[in-house]
C-alpha cells in the first residue's frame, strides 16, 4: 500500500529553522508507516506539506496536489499527524472522505490511532473533528472581541488610519487637529486680493501643515513671475 504524509502548520512562525513542525509531524508519520511494513505499507518520497495555511480552508497547494495524486489512484492510505491537520472543518473533512472513499484510499492520524476503514473509526473522526471546528470558532470569536474592544479605547489595531485621523507610535489614533486660519494681517490681506495667495492657503490647509508669512509670500512671488514669463514667450 503506497502511503503519503501530508503535514500542515497554521503560521509561518519558526518556518525558516532547522526542524521545524513540518518535520516533526512527518517523522512521525514516517515511523508509523515503517512499524506497518509487515501489512505492505511504505512510505511515497514525494512530501505534501503546507506551511503557513489555516485548516479553515481546503485552498492549499500540497493539500490540492495529495488529492489530484489520490484520484488517479497512486496513493492508498493518507497519513496525518492529527486530524486537524487535515483539516478543522467538519464540511470540508465529510468532502475529503468521499474523495478518498471514491478512490479507494484509507485515511490515517498516526498519534490518534484513528482511520476510515470501520464505522467506529468514521464516527470517533467526526467526533473528534466536531470539537477541532468549535475551537477554530472560538479562537474567531476570541480575536474579534479583542479587536472591536481595542477599538473603543482608541488603539490603532491596523490596516490604513481612519480618514481625519493620524497613528502615533501605531498603537493609537488621534483626530488630526484643523489647520488654523490665518491670523497675520499681512497674510489675510494678501489673500483676499491674491488669488494665487489664497491658493497656496488652500493647499497648505488641505495638506494639514500651514506655511508661514514669508513662505507664503515668496511662493506667491515665483509663481507670478513664472506665470508672466509663460504670458511673454512666444
Amino acid at each position: 500500500m503506497r502511503c503519503a504524509v501530508y503535514t500542515r502548520k497554521s503560521t509561518e512562525h519558526n518556518l525558516d529553522i532547522a526542524f521545524t513542525s513540518l518535520d516533526a509531524q512527518r517523522e512521525a508519520c514516517e515511523a508509523y508507516i515503517r512499524s506497518q511494513a509487515g501489512e505492505g505499507w511504505r512510505l511515497v518520497p514525494e512530501p505534501y506539506d503546507d506551511g503557513g495555511l489555516s485548516g479553515a480552508s481546503l485552498d492549499r497547494a500540497a493539500l490540492q496536489a495529495l488529492l489530484a495524486e489520490v484520484r488517479a489512484r497512486r496513493i492508498d492510505v493518507v497519513a496525518v499527524y492529527k486530524v486537524d491537520r487535515l483539516t478543522r472543518s467538519l464540511a470540508d473533512f465529510a468532502k475529503l472522505i468521499e474523495i478518498f472513499d471514491a478512490h479507494a484510499a484509507s485515511f490515517v492520524s498516526v498519534t490518534q490511532s484513528f482511520n476510515t476503514t470501520t464505522s467506529m473509526g468514521r464516527l470517533t473522526l467526526n467526533i473528534l473533528l466536531s470539537f477541532a471546528q468549535f475551537e477554530r470558532e472560538v479562537i474567531g470569536e476570541r480575536v474579534r472581541d479583542k479587536i472591536a474592544a481595542s477599538k473603543r479605547k482608541g488603539i490603532w489595531v491596523g490596516g490604513p488610519v481612519p480618514l481625519g485621523y493620524a497613528a502615533t507610535d501605531k498603537l493609537s489614533c488621534r483626530r488630526r487637529p484643523k489647520p488654523c486660519a490665518p491670523s497675520s494681517p499681512d497674510i489675510a490681506g494678501n489673500a483676499a486680493s491674491d488669488p494665487v495667495h489664497m491658493a497656496l492657503i488652500i493647499v497648505s490647509s488641505a495638506l494639514q501643515e500651514p506655511l508661514a508669512s514669508s513662505d507664503l509670500t515668496a511662493f506667491a512671488s515665483a509663481t507670478r513671475r513664472v506665470s508672466s514669463a509663460s504670458l511673454r514667450s512666444p
